[in-house]
């Protein structure tokens, strides 16, 4: 039997307490590994620069550096840049939304249990599903701009298009959507980087939330 590759973690948190226990879950799993730490958001792009890991968990409150200046220098710097998850204390923070409108693939509350944080590194590092939808709806909700008018990129989707945002709203992976509108995964991969390309976004969250922002998502 083939085992999964192995996930590459790092933490960046100012509590040193945090860190130890993140680790001590993380490290639990044989398909992760964390690879290094950081106190600070500086030190955290340093670290990130140097390990090149998959996934960054990065407290969003940390000295020196934020983790939104933090988030914004490790995806301006890198070709590949790791899937980056914030975590915080309070999910209706605007420095969360400010993380994600910054490229965070999305975020977990620092209470979560052990199962929710493994599960989350596990999704993100896959990259074809949505972090928590119903609490990225009510991030958005609370904290997006309210915009005049739709964006120019709402009236270019194609009805295709359009469907697998909402799927991807909702938290469907690719294989999901397929089934759902009986095509293959390839189409459904086509439509979601025609969607990138639109948007003009970086990832799903990031076409998520500016779907929310734009109004397009809306009551459905």
């Amino acid at each position: 039997m083939t085992r999964p590759a192995t996930v590459r973690v790092v933490l960046a948190d100012d509590e040193r307490m945090v860190r130890t226990a993140l680790r001590a879950i993380l490290s639990a799993e044989p398909d992760l590994e964390v690879v290094g730490e950081a106190a600070t958001g500086a030190e955290a792009v340093s670290v990130v620069r140097e390990l090149r890991p998959d996934v960054v968990l990065m407290d969003v409150r940390m000295p020196e550096t934020d983790g939104i200046r933090a988030t914004e220098q490790i995806l301006a710097t890198l070709d590949v840049p790791p899937r980056i998850v914030v975590v915080t204390t309070f999910e209706n923070d605007s420095y969360v939304y400010d993380a994600l409108r910054a490229g965070a693939a999305g975020f977990l509350l620092k209470r979560a249990d052990a199962d929710a944080l493994v599960q989350a590194v596990r999704l993100v590092a896959r990259s074809d599903s949505l972090l928590f939808p119903a609490a990225v709806r009510t991030l958005v909700t609370a904290h997006a701009r309210t915009q005049p008018a739709p964006p120019a990129w709402v009236a270019k989707l194609t009805g295709r298009e359009r469907e697998v945002l909402r799927h991807l709203a909702h938290g469907l992976t690719n294989a999901e959507i397929a089934r759902r509108m009986e095509v293959g995964p390839a189409t459904v991969k086509s439509h979601v980087a025609a969607i990138l390309a639109k948007t003009g976004t970086r990832d799903r969250t990031q076409a998520v939330i500016a779907a929310y922002a734009a109004g397009f998502l809306n009551g459905g």
